[in-house]
Protein backbone atom coordinates (compact mmCIF):
# COMPACT_ATOMS: atom_id res chain seq x y z
CA UNK A 1 0.00 0.00 0.00
CA UNK A 2 1.45 3.55 -0.80
CA UNK A 3 -1.37 5.74 -0.10
CA UNK A 4 -2.50 7.09 3.02
CA UNK A 5 -6.18 6.52 4.44
CA UNK A 6 -8.66 8.86 4.13
CA UNK A 7 -11.83 9.45 6.16
CA UNK A 8 -15.08 11.04 4.25
CA UNK A 9 -12.28 12.35 1.91
CA UNK A 10 -10.27 13.88 4.67
CA UNK A 11 -6.73 13.31 5.35
CA UNK A 12 -5.43 13.77 8.81
CA UNK A 13 -2.00 13.64 9.64
CA UNK A 14 -1.35 13.42 13.29
CA UNK A 15 0.99 15.53 15.77
CA UNK A 16 2.73 12.80 17.97
CA UNK A 17 5.33 14.58 20.77
CA UNK A 18 8.39 12.31 20.98
CA UNK A 19 9.35 14.29 24.27
CA UNK A 20 9.77 11.01 26.34
CA UNK A 21 11.77 9.37 24.16
CA UNK A 22 14.20 12.42 24.63
CA UNK A 23 13.73 12.64 28.25
CA UNK A 24 15.66 10.37 31.11
CA UNK A 25 13.09 10.42 32.86
CA UNK A 26 10.44 9.14 31.11
CA UNK A 27 8.44 5.94 32.03
CA UNK A 28 8.48 2.88 30.13
CA UNK A 29 4.75 3.52 29.80
CA UNK A 30 4.97 7.25 28.50
CA UNK A 31 7.36 5.73 25.71
CA UNK A 32 4.48 2.87 24.99
CA UNK A 33 2.27 5.65 24.28
CA UNK A 34 4.54 7.32 22.10
CA UNK A 35 5.17 4.05 20.64
CA UNK A 36 1.76 2.90 19.97
CA UNK A 37 0.66 6.85 18.61
CA UNK A 38 3.94 6.21 15.71
CA UNK A 39 2.19 2.34 15.26
CA UNK A 40 -1.00 3.69 14.41
CA UNK A 41 -0.21 6.76 12.15
CA UNK A 42 2.14 4.18 10.17
CA UNK A 43 -0.25 2.15 9.73
CA UNK A 44 -2.55 4.13 8.25
CA UNK A 45 -1.24 7.12 7.07
CA UNK A 46 2.73 6.94 6.69
CA UNK A 47 2.77 10.63 7.72
CA UNK A 48 3.38 12.27 10.85
CA UNK A 49 3.59 15.91 12.41
CA UNK A 50 6.53 15.67 15.12
CA UNK A 51 6.82 18.05 18.09
CA UNK A 52 9.09 17.75 21.17
CA UNK A 53 11.82 17.48 18.86
CA UNK A 54 14.40 19.41 20.89
CA UNK A 55 15.59 21.14 17.67
CA UNK A 56 16.29 25.20 18.41
CA UNK A 57 15.11 27.99 16.25
CA UNK A 58 18.61 29.67 16.13
CA UNK A 59 20.04 26.03 14.41
CA UNK A 60 17.24 26.66 12.11
CA UNK A 61 17.53 30.32 11.57
CA UNK A 62 21.44 29.78 10.32
CA UNK A 63 20.57 26.93 8.09
CA UNK A 64 18.33 28.74 6.33
CA UNK A 65 20.14 31.14 6.06
CA UNK A 66 23.02 28.95 4.58
CA UNK A 67 20.83 27.59 1.93
CA UNK A 68 18.83 30.68 0.92
CA UNK A 69 22.85 31.90 0.07
CA UNK A 70 23.38 29.47 -1.83
CA UNK A 71 20.55 29.45 -3.97
CA UNK A 72 20.68 32.72 -4.28
CA UNK A 73 24.58 31.89 -6.46
CA UNK A 74 24.24 32.89 -10.55
CA UNK A 75 23.63 29.08 -12.18
CA UNK A 76 27.20 28.94 -13.39
CA UNK A 77 28.80 29.14 -9.85
CA UNK A 78 26.15 26.62 -8.64
CA UNK A 79 26.70 24.38 -11.54
CA UNK A 80 30.77 24.15 -10.49
CA UNK A 81 29.87 21.87 -7.54
CA UNK A 82 27.33 19.36 -9.49
CA UNK A 83 28.15 16.02 -9.33
CA UNK A 84 28.22 12.59 -11.57
CA UNK A 85 24.52 11.18 -11.38
CA UNK A 86 26.34 8.24 -9.29
CA UNK A 87 27.54 10.65 -6.56
CA UNK A 88 24.69 11.55 -4.59
CA UNK A 89 26.44 14.71 -3.24
CA UNK A 90 26.76 18.37 -4.25
CA UNK A 91 24.17 20.53 -6.81
CA UNK A 92 21.74 18.99 -9.00
CA UNK A 93 20.37 22.00 -11.50
CA UNK A 94 16.71 22.52 -12.08
CA UNK A 95 15.22 19.60 -14.68
CA UNK A 96 18.09 16.91 -14.36
CA UNK A 97 16.01 14.56 -12.00
CA UNK A 98 12.69 12.80 -12.62
CA UNK A 99 11.45 11.34 -8.91
CA UNK A 100 8.68 9.44 -10.65
CA UNK A 101 11.40 7.65 -12.71
CA UNK A 102 11.90 5.44 -9.65
CA UNK A 103 8.47 4.22 -10.25
CA UNK A 104 9.24 3.06 -13.12
CA UNK A 105 7.01 6.10 -15.10
CA UNK A 106 8.10 8.60 -17.52
CA UNK A 107 7.34 11.80 -16.93
CA UNK A 108 8.74 15.47 -17.78
CA UNK A 109 12.13 16.46 -15.62
CA UNK A 110 10.98 18.29 -12.11
CA UNK A 111 11.38 21.91 -11.50
CA UNK A 112 13.62 21.72 -8.73
CA UNK A 113 17.07 22.35 -7.74
CA UNK A 114 18.90 21.17 -5.16
CA UNK A 115 22.55 20.48 -2.66
CA UNK A 116 22.73 17.47 -1.12
CA UNK A 117 25.21 16.24 2.01
CA UNK A 118 25.62 13.00 3.88
CA UNK A 119 27.12 10.56 5.78
CA UNK A 120 31.02 9.29 4.89
CA UNK A 121 33.36 6.73 4.85
CA UNK A 122 35.46 8.35 6.59
CA UNK A 123 32.69 8.87 9.19
CA UNK A 124 32.99 5.42 10.56
CA UNK A 125 36.65 4.94 11.94
CA UNK A 126 36.07 1.31 12.87
CA UNK A 127 35.02 -0.19 9.80
CA UNK A 128 35.79 0.03 6.21
CA UNK A 129 32.76 1.62 4.01
CA UNK A 130 32.22 1.60 0.31
CA UNK A 131 33.45 4.91 -1.02
CA UNK A 132 30.45 5.10 -3.63
CA UNK A 133 27.79 4.63 -0.87
CA UNK A 134 29.20 7.12 1.49
CA UNK A 135 30.91 9.52 -0.84
CA UNK A 136 33.08 12.78 0.63
CA UNK A 137 30.77 15.86 0.89
CA UNK A 138 31.71 18.87 -1.41
CA UNK A 139 31.00 22.48 0.50
CA UNK A 140 30.56 25.88 -1.45
CA UNK A 141 33.30 28.41 -0.53
CA UNK A 142 31.21 31.34 -1.75
CA UNK A 143 28.81 30.94 0.97
CA UNK A 144 30.63 31.30 4.33
CA UNK A 145 29.56 29.46 7.22
CA UNK A 146 27.58 27.13 4.94
CA UNK A 147 29.53 23.86 5.71
CA UNK A 148 28.77 24.68 9.80
CA UNK A 149 25.56 25.65 9.61
CA UNK A 150 24.53 22.64 7.27
CA UNK A 151 26.26 19.72 9.54
CA UNK A 152 24.26 21.39 12.46
CA UNK A 153 20.89 20.69 10.80
CA UNK A 154 22.37 17.80 9.25
CA UNK A 155 23.04 16.14 12.90
CA UNK A 156 20.13 17.99 14.88
CA UNK A 157 17.58 15.90 11.75
CA UNK A 158 20.16 12.93 11.98
CA UNK A 159 19.02 12.89 15.48
CA UNK A 160 15.53 13.15 15.39
CA UNK A 161 15.77 10.00 12.91
CA UNK A 162 17.53 7.85 15.67
CA UNK A 163 15.03 8.81 18.31
CA UNK A 164 12.20 7.73 15.74
CA UNK A 165 13.82 4.36 15.05
CA UNK A 166 14.23 3.56 18.53
CA UNK A 167 10.55 4.12 19.07
CA UNK A 168 9.84 2.15 15.67
CA UNK A 169 11.30 -0.94 17.28
CA UNK A 170 9.65 -0.50 20.48
CA UNK A 171 5.99 0.03 17.84
CA UNK A 172 6.79 -3.13 16.18
CA UNK A 173 7.66 -5.29 18.79
CA UNK A 174 11.17 -5.83 18.54
CA UNK A 175 12.36 -3.48 21.50
CA UNK A 176 14.45 0.12 21.22
CA UNK A 177 16.79 -1.94 19.40
CA UNK A 178 15.45 -3.46 17.49
CA UNK A 179 15.80 -1.76 14.25
CA UNK A 180 18.80 0.57 15.78
CA UNK A 181 21.02 -2.22 14.70
CA UNK A 182 20.20 -1.61 10.93
CA UNK A 183 21.57 1.71 11.54
CA UNK A 184 24.91 2.14 13.63
CA UNK A 185 26.45 3.04 9.87
CA UNK A 186 23.55 4.43 8.10
CA UNK A 187 23.03 5.86 4.59
CA UNK A 188 21.86 9.42 5.58
CA UNK A 189 21.71 12.10 3.10
CA UNK A 190 20.43 15.73 3.55
CA UNK A 191 18.64 16.90 0.49
CA UNK A 192 18.38 20.98 0.19
CA UNK A 193 15.42 22.01 -2.40
CA UNK A 194 15.10 25.25 -4.11
CA UNK A 195 11.34 25.23 -6.18
CA UNK A 196 11.47 28.91 -7.61
CA UNK A 197 12.90 28.12 -11.00
CA UNK A 198 14.12 29.62 -12.52
CA UNK A 199 11.49 33.20 -12.39
CA UNK A 200 8.28 33.04 -11.13
CA UNK A 201 6.76 33.37 -14.46
CA UNK A 202 8.33 30.50 -16.33
CA UNK A 203 6.15 28.16 -18.58
CA UNK A 204 5.43 24.59 -16.80
CA UNK A 205 4.64 21.83 -18.96
CA UNK A 206 1.83 19.63 -18.91
CA UNK A 207 2.45 17.43 -15.76
CA UNK A 208 5.49 18.88 -14.97
CA UNK A 209 6.01 19.29 -11.19
CA UNK A 210 8.52 20.61 -8.63
CA UNK A 211 8.84 16.82 -7.98
CA UNK A 212 7.68 13.86 -9.45
CA UNK A 213 5.92 11.28 -7.09
CA UNK A 214 7.70 9.20 -5.39
CA UNK A 215 7.83 6.97 -2.37
CA UNK A 216 11.10 7.57 -0.30
CA UNK A 217 14.18 4.72 -0.57
CA UNK A 218 14.62 4.23 3.15
CA UNK A 219 13.60 4.33 6.94
CA UNK A 220 12.14 7.54 7.80
CA UNK A 221 12.57 11.29 5.87
CA UNK A 222 12.62 13.86 8.36
CA UNK A 223 11.47 17.36 6.69
CA UNK A 224 11.17 20.56 7.13
CA UNK A 225 9.70 22.85 4.59
CA UNK A 226 8.19 26.84 4.48
CA UNK A 227 4.38 27.24 5.09
CA UNK A 228 3.65 27.22 1.47
CA UNK A 229 1.87 25.24 -1.58
CA UNK A 230 3.11 22.54 -2.86
CA UNK A 231 3.38 18.78 -1.30
CA UNK A 232 0.68 16.60 -1.58
CA UNK A 233 0.13 13.31 -0.24
CA UNK A 234 -1.61 10.21 -2.17
CA UNK A 235 -5.28 9.64 -0.41
CA UNK A 236 -6.82 6.13 -0.44
CA UNK A 237 -9.29 7.22 -2.76
CA UNK A 238 -6.88 8.30 -5.30
CA UNK A 239 -6.77 12.02 -4.77
CA UNK A 240 -3.79 14.36 -4.27
CA UNK A 241 -4.27 16.16 -0.27
CA UNK A 242 -2.56 19.27 0.06
CA UNK A 243 0.43 18.84 3.51
CA UNK A 244 1.77 21.41 5.26
CA UNK A 245 4.10 21.41 8.43
CA UNK A 246 2.40 22.39 11.77
CA UNK A 247 3.81 25.04 13.37
CA UNK A 248 7.08 24.18 15.20
CA UNK A 249 6.68 20.45 14.03
CA UNK A 250 8.92 18.28 11.26
CA UNK A 251 7.36 16.56 9.01
CA UNK A 252 8.25 13.04 9.26
CA UNK A 253 7.21 9.87 6.76
CA UNK A 254 8.43 6.48 6.33
CA UNK A 255 10.33 4.71 3.15
CA UNK A 256 10.36 1.98 1.15
CA UNK A 257 12.75 0.00 3.04
CA UNK A 258 11.00 0.26 6.60
CA UNK A 259 7.55 -0.50 4.28
CA UNK A 260 9.47 -3.85 3.30
CA UNK A 261 10.74 -4.79 7.21
CA UNK A 262 7.30 -4.68 8.40
CA UNK A 263 6.33 -6.71 5.36
CA UNK A 264 3.66 -3.70 4.49
CA UNK A 265 1.83 -3.30 7.48
CA UNK A 266 3.44 -0.02 7.72
CA UNK A 267 3.13 2.51 4.76
CA UNK A 268 5.37 4.12 2.34
CA UNK A 269 3.20 6.40 1.55
CA UNK A 270 2.89 8.24 -1.99
CA UNK A 271 3.60 11.86 -2.17
CA UNK A 272 5.30 14.54 -4.77
CA UNK A 273 5.17 18.06 -5.16
CA UNK A 274 3.42 20.58 -7.29
CA UNK A 275 4.52 23.41 -9.12
CA UNK A 276 4.55 25.82 -6.00
CA UNK A 277 1.68 27.98 -7.94
CA UNK A 278 -0.36 31.04 -6.46
CA UNK A 279 -1.90 33.85 -8.72
CA UNK A 280 -0.53 31.61 -12.02
CA UNK A 281 3.30 32.70 -10.91
CA UNK A 282 5.86 30.24 -8.68
CA UNK A 283 6.28 31.27 -5.62
CA UNK A 284 8.63 30.35 -2.93
CA UNK A 285 8.95 27.33 -1.36
CA UNK A 286 12.35 25.51 0.28
CA UNK A 287 12.78 22.30 2.16
CA UNK A 288 15.03 20.38 2.86
CA UNK A 289 14.53 16.33 3.97
CA UNK A 290 17.01 14.04 6.20
CA UNK A 291 16.95 10.24 5.11
CA UNK A 292 17.51 7.91 7.49
CA UNK A 293 18.26 5.11 5.12
CA UNK A 294 20.11 2.02 7.01
CA UNK A 295 23.91 0.54 6.99
CA UNK A 296 24.47 -0.37 3.35
CA UNK A 297 24.95 -4.28 4.05
CA UNK A 298 21.65 -4.27 6.47
CA UNK A 299 19.19 -7.01 4.72
CA UNK A 300 15.98 -5.83 4.46
CA UNK A 301 13.98 -8.84 5.18
CA UNK A 302 10.66 -8.80 7.05
CA UNK A 303 10.56 -8.89 10.80
CA UNK A 304 9.87 -11.95 12.50
CA UNK A 305 6.63 -10.47 14.50
CA UNK A 306 5.61 -8.95 11.17
CA UNK A 307 5.47 -12.23 9.15
CA UNK A 308 2.48 -15.10 9.48
CA UNK A 309 0.93 -17.89 8.09
CA UNK A 310 -1.85 -15.46 6.91
CA UNK A 311 0.98 -12.69 6.30
CA UNK A 312 3.46 -14.64 4.19
CA UNK A 313 6.21 -12.69 3.22
CA UNK A 314 5.60 -10.45 0.51
CA UNK A 315 9.60 -9.28 -0.47
CA UNK A 316 12.87 -11.04 -1.13
CA UNK A 317 15.68 -10.36 0.92
CA UNK A 318 17.77 -7.28 -0.78
CA UNK A 319 21.10 -4.86 0.91
CA UNK A 320 19.78 -1.53 1.35
CA UNK A 321 22.76 -0.53 -0.63
CA UNK A 322 21.19 -2.94 -3.70
CA UNK A 323 18.10 -1.24 -2.81
CA UNK A 324 19.27 2.71 -2.66
CA UNK A 325 21.55 2.20 -5.75
CA UNK A 326 18.54 0.91 -7.85
CA UNK A 327 15.67 4.05 -6.89
CA UNK A 328 18.64 6.66 -7.44
CA UNK A 329 19.14 5.73 -10.78
CA UNK A 330 16.31 5.61 -11.89
CA UNK A 331 15.85 9.36 -10.85
CA UNK A 332 18.70 10.51 -11.94
CA UNK A 333 19.23 9.16 -15.21
CA UNK A 334 15.42 9.43 -15.84
CA UNK A 335 15.68 5.74 -16.46
CA UNK A 336 12.28 3.81 -15.24
CA UNK A 337 12.95 1.58 -12.68
CA UNK A 338 11.41 -1.99 -14.07
CA UNK A 339 11.11 -3.31 -10.33
CA UNK A 340 8.40 -1.24 -9.09
CA UNK A 341 5.03 -2.87 -9.98
CA UNK A 342 3.53 -2.00 -6.92
CA UNK A 343 3.87 1.42 -6.41
CA UNK A 344 3.83 2.05 -10.26
CA UNK A 345 0.50 0.37 -10.10
CA UNK A 346 -0.98 2.50 -7.59
CA UNK A 347 0.11 5.75 -9.28
CA UNK A 348 -1.30 4.71 -12.81
CA UNK A 349 -4.85 3.64 -11.36
CA UNK A 350 -5.46 7.36 -9.85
Amino acid sequence: MASARTTDGQLHIPSIDITAYRDGDATERDRDTVAAQIDQAARTVGFMQIIGHGISAGTLAAFTAATDAFFALDAATKMTYRCPPAVNRGYSPPKSEALATSLGLITPADLFESFNVGSQAGDFTDITLPQEDYPDNIWPAEVPGFAGAVQAWFEAAGGVARTLVRAFGRALGVGDDGLSRFTTHSIDTLRMVNYRLPAADMTVEPDQLGMGAHTDYGIVTVLWADQAPGLEVLGSEGFWHPVQPAPGALLVNLGDALARWTNDQWISTMHRVAAPIVGGVLVPRRSAAFFHDGNVDAVIAPLPTCVEATSPALYEPVTVGEHLRAKLAGSRSQIPVADAQREAARLASR
